[in-house]
């Protein structure tokens, strides 16, 4: 007989939160084998001991039937020395170890599995009508975790002890609740209340949650505490209590997101392919862009999404949500409980507060979210899945750069991105943290939710930030912050970080083009660029091959407001004083302001010089009539975008494309000139506006054929318009080049920190290498 052997496992990965050690434990029981298993701070780690065929055979299980959810990085195994004292005590689940910095992956907060929802729908189930069932397979995780490991006690429900029947659950190997740490039931777990504006509790239980539904159905708007924060709720068809949402809650044309109760009704009212179906009904049930159907205002007000042939569309994220709207039967508006340019409301308290002059009634209850988390939003461009904000159902998911070695001279990085969109990111070797979604920090609470974040990022994986990565803006509210830290700091340009964002997510570093488009970002020497198109070698050699010929913004900031004040500086660059003779830019101002704007743009005051794709945008909508204004980021552009959707128009403009300077100037003058006679001429807005796009992908096709490089990598805000993303992806392919979207970071501003981090990890190892040679030739 052979002598029994003792392994030892070291797991990394997506192993805690997914029911791995309950799966552990089963397993070696199966493979007869005795031990322990135990969460620690880098994963999880198992001692077993038994015959060297067991042991085998539980190592090749150990990956093979894994939990569904679970993700192993990697496996280490050494042998140890065989203990007699522990072979006849069996194979248990020990309390977690903590030893050495956090490294350990925890999953996002998950929407029910199947079975849990038969449970909640289910009369004879002690959890029938309970809104906040979950087990090992789905519930919440990251918005109610304190710190790792990841144990009941460093969660938000350490306050809410189990009852027996619970306990049971917890203990037993059998059950899938075994070591499923947010267990609870109507007994022992968090409550719900309905309170009124003024705090005073309406309703308790399963009946606040009937009245609630019951105020939705009759005209109310309802805030309700989701998994990561609060949801501001109103009847989708009831267009004057939608137009009260938008007034009250200071929101006058961004689309609202809309909540349904299942997949039959969203094919009601939207088409639906098999890739947005499957993004839809996944656990990370994130909103989803689909494109409308010509009927689907009989259910849904036109308030909903004003002039826009798209919805944003989601599935419940919780029992709370699929309770409610199982009793409603209707979709519901679910936009974020905040007003505009604010954070999301996390506690009770501060919703009162907060949202009190905006919800009629609060749907609250008393299990503590630890941190704000939106709702994601994606939508599917050429059959995958784009990310356009990442918060929960994705973060905080890490992503591993495709870097050699893990060592990092410079310590534990943190990056603070750019100022809209903002997320940041922390990286301790290989591995990159990117944070949730932040918002815009111009407002006093996004930046108070900045530090808070940086703070928590930090503190849940024990890093000790030794350098800041930031924009090159030194406007920023982000760059400032960072400046005031007194650690060193390296700035990044905007475009290069979107151009590495996108490289470091398909895990690239060889020679490529990077094509950024977006409203500005800032350059050398100040300038506002937003049309780069920049090479990289491969090693540390990054050069700007073009971009668009700027154009002043008159007003600065107000042309961002103003997509006229666009269209304005890009006349007058064109025509100078015969700019304001052209009916299209004269019908956009009044008598008096015209000798104001003239005299701005011929002495430069106040009108600084872009080269920015989004203002291009901008000042097209502005010319066809589009748009008056943005009263949100990109409305002017998205204009353009749904105009050119109902159009099959397969013409372009001209355009010219020379050499200053080594680099290549897209000049949009002759296509300005042919757009200008097509409005003339009467022509369809949506085929100019087709044409105009088709334009773009024949630019960017021209200048990628001077760049001598195969694989194309597209970001910035402005390739989240899917016709352009789509059709110019797909005219480089047909020329044999290899394109590359973002997918699980934003192509926007929300995944600059990614990029600055990827950059600043390629360089470090270039300088390293230069030096290393250096020294080899001394």
């Amino acid at each position: 007989m052979t002598q029994p052997e003792r392994w030892g496992f070291e797991v990394t990965g997506l192993v805690q939160g997914v029911g791995f050690r309950p799966f552990v434990l089963r397993l070696a029981h199966q493979c007869e084998l005795s031990g322990w298993v135990a969460n620690h701070s880098r994963g999880v780690r198992i001692e077993a001991q038994g015959a060297r065929s067991s042991l085998r055979r539980f190592l090749r299980r150990l990956d093979d039937e894994k939990p569904g959810l679970a993700q192993i990085t990697s496996l280490q195994v050494q042998p140890l020395e065989y203990s007699k004292a522990g072979k006849d005590t069996g194979f248990t689940i020990r309390e977690s170890e903590r030893n050495g910095p956090n490294t350990a992956t925890l999953l996002p907060d998950l929407a029910p599995c199947a079975q849990c929802l038969r449970e909640i729908f289910d009369p004879g189930n002690r959890r029938y009508g309970y809104p906040f069932t979950n087990c090992t397979s789905c519930g919440p995780r990251y918005s109610i975790v304190e710190r790792l490991p990841y144990d009941r006690i460093h969660t938000a429900m350490r306050g809410f002890p189990l009852c027996p029947e619970c306990e049971r659950e917890y203990g037993d190997p059998q059950n899938r609740r075994f070591h499923a740490e947010p267990n609870a039931c109507p007994t022992c777990g968090p409550q719900l209340q309905l309170m009124d504006s003024d705090g005073n509790v309406q309703d308790a239980g399963q009946s606040a949650l009937m009245t609630a539904s019951d105020a939705l159905a009759g005209g109310a708007i309802v805030a309700m505490k989701s998994v990561g924060g609060f949801q501001l709720l109103c009847r989708a068809g009831d267009a004057n209590t939608v137009a009260r949402l938008r007034q009250r809650k200071q929101r006058p044309d961004k689309p609202f997101a809309l909540l349904y109760a299942d997949l039959s009704g969203v094919r009601k009212d939207c088409h639906l392919s098999e890739p947005e179906r499957q993004l839809l009904a996944s656990q990370a049930r994130p909103i989803v862009l689909l494109q409308a159907r010509a009927h689907a205002s009989r259910q849904i007000a036109a308030q909903v999404a004003p002039g826009n042939p798209n919805l944003g569309v989601m599935l419940p994220c919780s029992p709370l949500h699929y309770l409610l709207m199982d009793r409603l039967g209707v979709p519901v508006v679910a936009t974020s409980g905040n007003r505009a340019g604010e954070p999301i409301c996390i506690d009770n308290d501060e919703a009162l507060a907060r949202l009190g002059a905006i919800a009629d009634l609060f749907l609250v209850h008393d299990r503590p979210v630890l941190r704000p988390l939106d709702d994601s939003v994606a939508r599917i461009m050429r059959g995958q899945m784009v990310l356009l904000r990442r918060a929960r159902g994705f973060a905080p998911l890490p992503l591993e750069l495709a870097l050699p070695g893990s060592a990092q001279e410079n310590g534990d990085l943190l990056a603070v991105g750019a100022d809209l969109k903002n997320a940041v990111a922390v990286c301790r070797g290989n591995t990159v943290y990117c944070s949730q979604h932040i918002g815009d920090l111009g407002e006093r609470r996004s930046r108070s939710l900045f530090e808070s974040t940086i703070r928590d990022i930090s503190r849940f994986n024990d890093l000790d930030i030794k350098h800041i990565l930031t924009d090159r803006h030194p406007g920023y509210a982000s760059t400032r912050w960072a400046t005031a830290q007194g650690l060193p700091q390296t700035p990044v340009q905007h475009h290069v970080a979107h151009f590495f964002s996108a490289m470091a997510e398909h895990g690239f570093r060889g020679r490529a083009l990077g094509i950024c488009w977006d409203g500005s970002g800032y350059g050398e020497g100040g300038i506002l660029r937003g049309s780069e198109f920049m090479t990289w070698d491969g090693g540390n050699g990054l050069r700007r091959l073009g971009g668009f010929r700027p154009f002043p913004l008159p007003g600065a900031e107000q042309a961002i407001r103003e997509p006229r004040r666009s269209a304005a500086g890009l006349l007058y660059t064109a025509m100078r004083q015969q700019a304001f003779s052209q009916p299209a830019l004269r019908a956009l101002f009044t008598q008096q302001q015209i000798p104001v704007l003239t005299r701005m743009l011929e002495r430069g005051i106040n009108s600084p010089e872009c080269s920015s794709a989004g203002r291009l945008f901008d000042a097209v909508a502005g010319l066809l009539g589009l748009a008056k204004e943005n009263s949100f980021e990109g409305q002017a552009a998205m204009a353009v975008e749904f105009a050119a959707q109902c159009s099959g128009r397969s013409s372009r403009y001209s355009y010219r494309l020379t050499l200053e300077n080594e680099e290549w100037i897209l000049d949009w003058e002759p296509m300005l000139a042919a757009l200008l006679t097509d409005i003339r001429h009467q022509t369809s807005t949506n085929d100019i506006a087709r044409t105009f796009h088709n334009t773009l992908v024949q630019m960017i096709l021209s200048l990628a054929k001077r760049s001598h490089c195969k694989h194309v990598f597209l970001s910035g805000g402005v390739f989240q318009n899917r016709i352009l993303a789509e059709s110019a992806a797909t005219a480089l392919e047909a020329d044999g080049f290899t394109v590359y979207l973002q997918s699980r970071v934003p192509p926007n501003d929300g995944g600059i920190a990614l990029g600055q981090i990827y950059y600043a990890r390629i360089m470090s190892i270039a300088t390293s290498r230069s030096e290393e040679g250096n020294a080899q030739c001394v």
